[in-house]
């Protein structure tokens, strides 16, 4: 079955992971960013690229999520800097 992105329904279950789907590309743009592979990361970060990936994916479920070490070590392998920012929601 085909799920229309304006569905009520379909919009309600999307903005509850909107922050997960944010964290995890950033992740990604950090690596990216980096020219880095999960391989190489993980080195960096003293933890095995299967280990890396699953920090990876964790962003996009609900049930763990990394902690904020884990995301500062993650930074720093890709030469960057965690910044957590709190922004008022957009208005609907």
């Amino acid at each position: 079955m085909f799920v229309e992105a304006n569905d009520h329904e379909f919009r309600i279950a999307y903005d509850a992971l909107e922050d997960e789907f944010a964290a995890l590309a950033a992740l990604l743009d950090a690596r990216l960013q980096a020219g880095l592979t999960q391989a190489q990361v993980a080195s960096r970060m003293g933890v095995s690229q299967p280990v890396l990936a699953r920090i990876e994916s964790s962003l996009g479920k609900q049930n763990h999520s990394p902690s904020l070490n884990t995301l500062r070590r993650y930074a720093s392998a890709c030469g960057m800097k965690l910044v957590i920012q709190m922004v008022k929601p957009n208005a609907q």
